[in-house]
């Protein structure tokens, strides 16, 4: 560990997080936009309910270690820019309608590439590039001028709220939030009689956990050079195509790493269910619909400051006020692309 930068080291703390969450996707069908297709087309809330486990597991494991001081929630980006509500909402909508389009999120498309499907490759090259468009591109000064981002001016989130309401440590109300999500997951009986669900959806939150955890660790180390961050595909892909393409622009990061460990971990675990195979894209309209999707995941994802993941599970594993809002109209905006898809805005 000596002989490594501390950009490599925070790129193992995400190697092994996202190795995790590649496992926890193709061995414990964790997935945003195939819960809530299958939930509410399937007649199968299986995967909607492992979100509760997932998340009531980061927020516990999360909020358990920040106050043990293991994890810095005032170093995470969520918590040191001020919340601007319409962004979490426009960007979640826009994000949710593109990923209804493309067939999954940034994190899905990484696990269907590493199981061979190439329209995800397409799918996750376009959404990295169209989010640095956003990002710092030619678009970037119009994202600045409708969402501006500034410095939080002090403690913010669920948890600030909490205690400024009640005096009361904001643990209770983390524990009062995931111990509400856990019940409404083992709620339902076929996810009860399903324990290797149950199983990889603790190793998904815990992924978090450990990430946030690790690069508060590599951030103290290094004297504030690298940033305290958990899971997100949005501008880490754009992070990773740099890096591939460059290499000594920006270096290794903790972007990088995780974006490699959900390759691994889906390669992994495809191999292991037998499931790899190679795909390609028959139809040019299928491959035009998730072109477009990615290019709008990427925009609307870097409006919203995360993904399904990055807000949707590490953002609200820290009790930030921008994690339920932004994953609430990603849902949102889900279900209004699947509509348009299955059938066509035609009335009930």
């Amino acid at each position: 560990m000596d002989d490594l930068n501390f950009g490599a080291i925070a790129a193992l703390v995400g190697l092994v997080g996202g190795i995790a969450l590649g496992l926890a996707a193709r061995l414990g069908n964790f997935c945003t936009l195939g819960a809530i297709e299958s939930a509410v087309y399937g007649e199968d809330q299986r995967r909607l309910r492992l979100w509760g486990i997932v998340l009531g597991t980061a927020i516990l494991g999360t909020q358990l270690g920040a106050a043990a001081g293991a994890i810095d929630l005032a170093g995470s980006y969520y918590h040191q820019i001020a919340w601007n509500p319409w962004a979490s909402i426009i960007g979640g909508l826009v994000f949710g309608y593109g990923m209804a389009l493309a067939g999954n999120c940034g994190f899905g498309a990484l696990v269907r590439f590493g199981g061979g499907d190439l329209r995800s490759m397409v799918v996750v090259v376009v959404m990295g590039i169209a989010g640095f468009i956003a990002l710092s591109g030619p678009l970037a000064p119009l994202r600045i001028w409708l969402f501006p981002q500034d410095m939080s001016s002090g403690p913010q989130g669920i948890g600030a709220s909490f205690t400024a309401l009640t005096g009361l440590p904001a643990t209770l109300a983390a524990a009062a939030i995931a111990a509400g999500l856990v019940v409404w997951s083992l709620a339902h009986d076929p996810l009860r009689r399903s324990p290797r669900m149950l199983a990889w959806g603790v190793i998904a939150g815990l992924a978090v956990v450990w990430t946030l955890a690790g690069t508060t660790w590599v951030n103290q180390q290094s004297f504030g050079a690298v940033q305290v961050e958990g899971p997100s595909f949005t501008a880490p892909i754009g992070r990773t195509l740099i890096f591939l393409m460059t290499s000594t622009a920006g270096g290794i990061t903790f972007s990088v790493g995780s974006v490699a460990g959900v390759l691994l971990g889906s390669l992994a675990g495809s191999t292991i269910r037998g499931l790899f195979r190679w795909e390609a894209c028959d139809d040019p309209r299928e491959l035009g619909r998730q072109v477009s999707g990615a290019a709008l995941m990427g925009v609307g994802g870097v409006i919203a400051v995360g993904c399904s993941v990055g807000q949707g599970v590490t953002a609200f594993a820290t009790l930030a006020w921008s994690g339920p809002v932004t994953l609430a109209a990603i849902v949102a905006g889900a279900l209004l692309g699947l509509r348009q898809l299955m059938l066509g805005f035609q009335p009930d």
